[in-house]
């Protein structure tokens, strides 16, 4: 058997970011209680980690005390939010990962500007909700083409979509091409909304799954971009499972032979990919390869409030810059040594 490692996978600096934001709250405030409002990211083992140092997660502001610590999550948040926090005399800390910032920005500014906004998404999805509460007035949203004739336009020649930022491009592609058609006045954001993580996971699965016999994917049933990487493997005819970790992973998939595609969603720990590779290479006498197909280089400023209590306690780091790169691949770690295949090499099939 063959482990091919994509590179790109796992974090990006967004979660990074966040989780970073936690780990600095929890020893800045030690001793008090924390809360998170909604899932910091979507996977249950980050969540799980973090309750097992006390944080407390909720889905309502009125379930956080008065005066207490609350940090809003990765996904963002509407300003009802926002207001309910200071209403109730919250310490708050905002982990918005900046591009999810952007999208929210780009509503304020087309709703004041008498836009209509057509949100590509996912309804029920927190980014989603944060981002159409800033304008609740001025945005639809749209999951798919057949939502297009029930949108109520008023001026054809005042619209512009937006996409939720973990969409697959693929997806989002097939519904902005049916809403352009459908409204060919339609104006695009200034730049893309899906972000660069989401972008550049979803390229190597479709630069690599090809060539492999199956694809695992590690990340949780509530990851949107976790989901979207089997999809993809799936759509270009590689069978692909998710599974949140190595107690899921079943001997029955697996031929000796076979070459298997590894990879994670932007929320998921690296240590849970080193595990099922551990695993495969003490039952299967794996191989590993890591095909790097793009190098992340971006890097996010810690949120302002957070930097500001650091400085005031003379705690080190506030102006650190949080950046995400490429795991180390070690013998000790991941049951062995990886040769990297670098992307030039590959065979990847056209856009």
């Amino acid at each position: 058997m063959k482990i091919v490692l994509a590179n790109p996978r796992g974090f990006c600096a967004g979660v990074r970011m966040a989780l970073d934001v936690v780990d600095q709250v929890l020893d800045l405030f030690e001793g008090e209680p924390i809360y998170v409002y909604h899932e910091i990211v979507h996977n249950k083992h980050v969540v799980g980690r973090f309750r097992d140092r006390g944080v407390t997660f909720v889905e309502a502001i009125d379930e956080v005390p008065k005066g207490a610590i609350v940090v809003f999550s990765a996904h963002g948040i509407s300003p009802a939010v926002r207001q309910a926090a200071d209403e109730r005399g919250l310490r708050s800390i905002d982990a918005t990962c900046p591009l999810v910032t952007k999208v929210h920005s780009e509503a304020v500014r087309y709703a004041r500007q008498g836009y209509q906004i057509l949100l590509v998404g996912h309804a029920d999805h927190q980014e989603v909700i944060g981002t159409r509460g800033e304008a609740p007035d001025a945005i639809q949203v749209v999951e798919s083409p057949e939502d297009i004739p029930n949108l109520v336009i008023d001026d054809p020649a005042r619209l512009v979509y937006l996409t939720q930022t973990t969409l697959s491009t693929d997806d989002a592609g097939v519904i902005i091409d049916a809403l352009k058609k459908a409204f060919p006045l339609l104006k695009a954001p200034p730049s893309e909304d899906i972000c660069y993580a989401t972008t550049n996971r979803q390229q190597a699965v479709r630069a690599i799954a090809p060539s492999c016999d199956l694809t695992i994917v590690v990340g949780s049933r509530n990851s949107s971009n976790s989901v979207r990487l089997t999809e993809i493997s799936k759509n270009g005819g590689t069978d692909a499972r998710l599974v949140d970790d190595v107690s899921e992973i079943d001997a029955a998939w697996f031929k000796p032979n076979d070459r298997v595609m590894l990879t994670a969603g932007a929320s998921a720990p690296e240590d849970l990919v080193a595990a099922i590779c551990r695993a495969l290479v003490d039952r299967f006498g794996a191989t590993l390869e890591q095909w790097d197909v793009f190098d992340e280089d971006v890097e996010f400023a810690l949120p302002g409030a957070l930097r500001k209590e650091m400085k005031r306690r003379g705690v080190p780091g506030a102006d650190d810059r949080v950046r995400v790169s490429a795991s180390e691949v070690t013998p000790e770690a991941y049951g062995a040594v990886a040769l990297t295949v670098s992307a030039s090499k590959l065979d990847r099939p056209a856009e």
